[in-house]
């Protein structure tokens, strides 16, 4: 890997007979090794690939990004010199937007097309709600992550860890809560969409708003759960990344 890769770009099984790889974007407030588990189930026949925003666990002295399209445009650096191989992309919430991102300057600014994108747990970009959880109080962060359930509450009631991670999460919730899509923003590459049941963000519609925003194939995929149903869906989402990227 650059530099520049390696500062960005984690890779927990290297597979170099892989076909195909896939890069992951983690939720706000998330880090590359929340991907550890799909990167261990997908080994051998898929390099996962992790993206590390800066402002957590190793790059935590950096200072954060707090707008998508910045954070887009430095992921798509790191990423750049990858399409050697076919690439993937996988998001989760706040990564589903990065995802599609990256995707639209993968097309218009290197001319390649991703293999797939796998968006998670997010509304399509042309569906606005104003939301302000990074204009909250501290206090008012944690009710957020507690609702949503994606965060241990052990980790919650930590006042040592949550000093670490708090500035973190508030830039991340910054940058997508001020994020605006591009009217009329496309790709080429198919999109599948993954959802929860019960998820309070995500309503079904926003999730069948993705398929405006391909000119290739799209599906969206139920699952039982809220917002972090992947935590509970490991396996089945799992499945169907490999079905996707391999026909497995």
């Amino acid at each position: 890997m650059t530099e520049e890769e390696s500062l960005w770009i984690r890779c927990f099984h290297q597979c170099p007979q892989a076909d195909v790889r896939l890069v992951c974007l983690p939720h706000a407030g998330g880090s590359a090794s929340y991907f550890f588990p799909m990167s261990h189930a997908l080994t051998p026949a898929v390099e996962v690939l992790s993206v590390q925003y800066p402002g957590r666990q190793d790059r935590r002295f950096e200072p954060c990004i707090e707008d998508l399209g910045e954070l887009a445009d430095r992921v798509f650096e790191a990423v750049r010199g990858l399409a050697d191989r076919p690439l993937a992309l996988f998001g989760h919430s706040m990564g589903a937007a990065l995802a599609f991102e990256v995707a639209v300057r993968l097309e218009t600014k290197l001319g390649v097309s991703p293999q797939h994108v796998i968006v998670s747990g997010r509304r399509a970009p042309s569906v606005f709600r104003t939301e302000q959880v990074h204009l909250r109080d501290d206090a008012g962060i944690i009710a957020e992550l507690r609702d949503l359930s994606g965060t241990s509450n052990d980790m919650l009631d930590d006042t040592d860890i949550l000093r670490m991670i708090l500035p973190a999460i508030r830039a991340d919730y910054r940058a997508i809560e001020t994020y605006r899509g591009r009217p009329g923003a496309t790709v080429s590459a198919p999109i599948t969409v993954l959802t929860g049941d019960t998820d309070p963000r995500v309503t079904l519609a926003d999730a069948h708003e993705w398929r405006s925003h391909t000119t290739g194939a799209s599906e969206v995929l139920v699952f039982p759960g809220g917002h972090f149903y992947l935590n509970d869906c490991r396996n089945d989402v799992n499945g169907v990344v490999a079905r996707i990227l391999t026909g497995a």
